[in-house]
């Protein structure tokens, strides 16, 4: 569903017209997670890390608007959910695709999904794995779990309307029984500020420890 705004009375009206017309604007950060409690938790389940990291992902970001605004139609609005769109990797070739999994509220439900699409598109090859065009609520999240970077961002340079938030995590690494893992958000500045990335972070940190509650 898709929820238009009411730019006259929207209070975010003048910055969205400042770094969406005047001073176009993106920024990107890194941040080092805690991802212990959460590894524990999917491990002790017998399932995989990287369905439970979109879900959770994707649940902090649909609790805040902003993240999720667009134009449809000429019309800027906001859409109730956001869909992770992934990528799936080749082996064989060392390539990828892009995959993506419907988002709903129940962990388990999502799982199944995720589970279901590999099972049916994961071998499929080229740009998208699936035969269909991802949702326009789809967003882009994923995983390079080889590297531990301290710094990942995102470019489009494609010049058109795109607000969604960008999310990139890297290898997990374990010091003195800690396990962190770095997570960079790349944001367009007309939908979002500081206080956001500062409310989903927080967010995504309460949620990956009480991760066990959600399976």
């Amino acid at each position: 569903m898709f929820t238009p705004i009411d730019f006259n009375t929207w209070p975010r009206r003048e910055m969205f017209y400042y770094f969406s017309k005047m001073a176009p604007t993106g920024y990107s950060l890194t941040v080092s997670v805690d991802v212990t409690k959460l590894r524990e938790s999917v491990k002790a389940a017998g399932l995989k890390f990287f369905p439970a990291y979109l879900w959770l992902v994707t649940r902090c970001l649909n609790e805040q608007p902003e993240f999720k605004c667009a134009i449809q139609d000429g019309q800027l609005g906001y859409f109730d959910t956001l869909t992770p769109l992934y990528a799936t990797l080749h082996p064989e070739t060392h390539t990828i695709s892009l995959m993506w999994t419907e988002y709903c509220e129940s962990f388990p439900e999502f799982h199944r999904r995720y589970v279901e699409n590999q099972e049916k598109y994961g071998d499929h090859h080229g740009v998208l794995s699936r035969p269909e065009l991802p949702p326009e609520n789809a967003y882009t999240v994923s995983c390079i779990p080889w590297v531990n970077f301290t710094h990942f961002s995102v470019h489009s340079y494609e010049n058109k309307d795109y607000f969604f938030p960008s999310v990139e995590a890297g290898k997990m690494v374990e010091a003195n029984g800690k396990w962190t893992m770095p997570l960079s958000l790349t944001c367009h500045h007309a939908t979002t500020d500081g206080w956001h990335v500062h409310r989903f972070l927080e967010r995504l940190q309460e949620s990956m420890d009480a991760f066990e509650g959600f399976l």
